[in-house]
């Protein structure tokens, strides 16, 4: 064979290699796969080059990052973390064409015209079965919970540069929760000027704890929409507080272009921005619902890039299918620039703003700023900043401090104490640990203000009848950091993946949340919360005192987790466990008195002191 043929063979198993690698490979992956926190350690330890902080992934994403570990210099990785790579390379890689009873998928490809162009098709089904107990002694009470899915999807290859994915999910749960009492939106005692009386009013709303069978801030609903009982399935109900049915759609079409550099995406899925660990970000947080947006990434350069996302947003149901969602109709927008030196350092800055549903150019335009172009069109929209900074030294760890801008004034020292002073910091470590397989060491200290997150309900000319919500959520959850306004956390987490079949957690958390009910509620604590109009600079009430100016609940979680996918098996089983002491702190004074006072520890019938004994227990097939 002469050098030109072999030549011509070798380019043809490069091509042949380049569609295989290239197949259903501009899909997402979940945020909830255990892959990301495996970049996210390679990445600590300099084993790849820093990826983009916008997430999810597509496939082809994580395939080219574990290929680049996998070619790390020999003893970079340790004990079973190449086998752990290699498992995860063939998850996400071609399938074989056929019926996968270990995927429970049927994968198939035609090339189509005389261009030849490739279809591919994968379509296939999982079941994921929980169940749910809270146990809490003191008042003699126990609560169950489940989450039963089937899910069906369809996903595939469109040539080489488009993708595709559709799913459709049907389930029964049940996620008790209590009602603890009832919250203003602005404070007791409030009360708007005479002319704007119709639109700033001081409602009064149910506040209901967090789920009774999950651990605080972890539950995430999976229905769309509305839950149907057995007995009213014609009804459009808010909550699974029995037995209860429901059903979610995901969807995206997404393309790769300009060698690689041009991302687009059109789809309903979860996402999240500007995060150093996953779960962190104060922006845009995997804890949010899914929406369905258009989204697109440009990074002409390993060391820059721009990122912006469009998407309707959906309310929450609390009165009924169109009641609930009359004065919710928000589009979201977000923009953010990613800067990188090699990987060392990377800082994130980006901008985000709900606003009312029309056709707002300024805010469709990625390099349009956004806080500057609302001078020039109205105040009518909800508008944020924020931004992260990361220093990493490979193989250690690294540190990061981010924040996010909802409002504030501008006057010092004022900027400090006023409620209107509406932001989220946070300050974080991940540590790589250096005698077991993909473990680290997660710190994070984060501090939510009151009412950052929130905005006031207002009339605007595009929907004069009623006020518009515009706070910074969507379905009834925050798009930013899962903790409710008011708040702050302290965590610390181990995780590890000892052998390709296991992964496990161990991890406290210290959660002070100021009451949004009950006679010591505290202003601004609510995502349903709504800042004074008028005196929001001058008005004791509008202080903020974290801790010294009403009831604050305090909860120490502690819980384990764990799940074992075995190597031969269809299926993945999985557990965690805890507990949660809660108790609350009052002061002698009533809440929102405008002054510091000092807080003892309390156990009154409104704000009672409570252990909680948590565990779960669930099974995927097909994961």
């Amino acid at each position: 064979m002469n050098i030109k043929k072999r030549l011509l063979c070798a380019a043809c198993l490069c091509v042949c290699a380049g569609v295989s690698v290239l197949a259903q490979t501009h899909v997402s992956v979940p945020l909830e796969n255990q892959v990301y926190y495996i970049l996210e350690q390679a990445q600590a330890r300099g084993l790849c080059g820093p990826l983009s902080s916008v997430k999810p992934y597509t496939r082809n994403t994580v395939l080219r990052a574990i290929g680049e570990i996998l070619s790390a210099e020999s003893g970079a990785l340790r004990g079973a973390e190449r086998d752990i790579l290699e498992q995860y390379q063939k998850t996400f890689s071609k399938p074989e064409k056929g019926f996968d009873l270990r995927r429970g998928a049927y994968y198939n490809e035609t090339a189509l015209g005389a261009g030849g162009l490739l279809l591919s098709v994968d379509a296939g089904a999982s079941v994921n079965i929980e169940g749910s107990a809270g146990l809490y002694p003191s008042s003699k009470d126990y609560k169950f919970g489940t989450e039963d899915w089937v899910k069906l999807f369809v996903d595939g290859d469109i040539g080489n540069r488009v993708s595709y994915y559709f799913s459709a999910e049907g389930g029964l749960m049940l996620a008790p929760r209590a009602l603890l009492g009832t919250y203003n939106t602005y404070y007791a005692g409030f009360e708007a000027d005479e002319d704007e009386a119709e639109e700033y009013v001081n409602r009064e709303i149910n506040a209901y704890s967090e789920p009774l069978t999950h651990f605080p801030y972890t539950y995430k609903k999976r229905w769309d929409g509305s839950v149907y009982f057995p007995k009213e399935l014609s009804s459009y109900n808010s909550w699974p507080d029995s037995i209860a049915g429901g059903y979610n759609l995901y969807s995206e079409l997404s393309g790769s272009f300009l060698n690689e550099s041009l991302f687009l995406r059109l789809g309903r899925l979860s996402r999240e921005w500007g995060a150093p660990s996953a779960g962190s970000s104060l922006a845009l947080n995997q804890a949010a619902r899914p929406f369905l947006g258009i989204e697109a990434e440009f990074r002409p350069f390993s060391w820059f890039g721009i990122s912006t996302l469009t998407g309707v947003l959906e309310y929450f149901n609390t009165e009924g299918i169109k009641t609930s969602s009359m004065n919710f109709q928000n589009v979201f927008s977000i923009s953010q620039l990613q800067f990188n030196y090699k990987n060392y350092f990377s800082l994130d800055v980006g901008e985000g703003v709900i606003w009312a549903k029309r056709f707002e150019l300024g805010y469709l335009s990625p390099i349009t700023n956004s806080f500057f172009y609302q001078n020039n069109i109205g105040d009518f929209d909800n508008m944020v900043m924020f931004a992260t900074l990361k220093a990493q030294y490979p193989g250690i760890g690294n540190l990061w401090f981010s924040l996010f801008l909802d409002e504030a004034s501008l006057v010092v020292p004022s900027f400090f104490e006023q409620d209107r002073t509406m932001l989220a910091i946070q300050a974080g470590a991940v540590f790589a640990l250096p005698f077991l397989s993909f473990s680290s060491v997660k710190v994070t200290y984060s501090k939510i203000n009151p009412y950052c997150y929130t905005h006031n309900r207002n009339f605007n000319p595009w929907y004069s009848a009623l006020p518009m919500e515009t706070s910074y959520m969507n379905n009834g959850a925050g798009l930013g950091y899962y903790l409710l306004p008011n708040s702050d956390e302290i965590l610390v987490q181990f995780k590890t993946m000892p052998v390709k079949t296991v992964a496990a957690r161990l991890q406290y958390q210290l959660i002070r949340h100021g009451a949004d009910f009950g006679p010591g509620a505290v202003d601004g604590s609510s995502l349903l919360s709504e800042l004074d109009p008028s005196g929001r600079d001058t008005k004791a009430v509008l202080k903020r005192y974290f801790l010294h100016d009403g009831a604050y609940q305090w909860m120490h979680v502690i819980k384990l987790g764990a799940e074992w996918t075995p190597a031969k098996l269809p299926l993945s089983l999985y557990c965690e466990a805890g507990t949660v002491i809660s108790y609350f702190t009052n002061t002698e004074k009533p809440a929102n008195s405008g002054a510091s006072y000092p807080y003892s520890v309390i156990d009154t019938a409104e704000y009672p002191k409570s252990t909680g004994i948590i565990a779960s227990f669930g099974l995927r097939l097909f994961p």
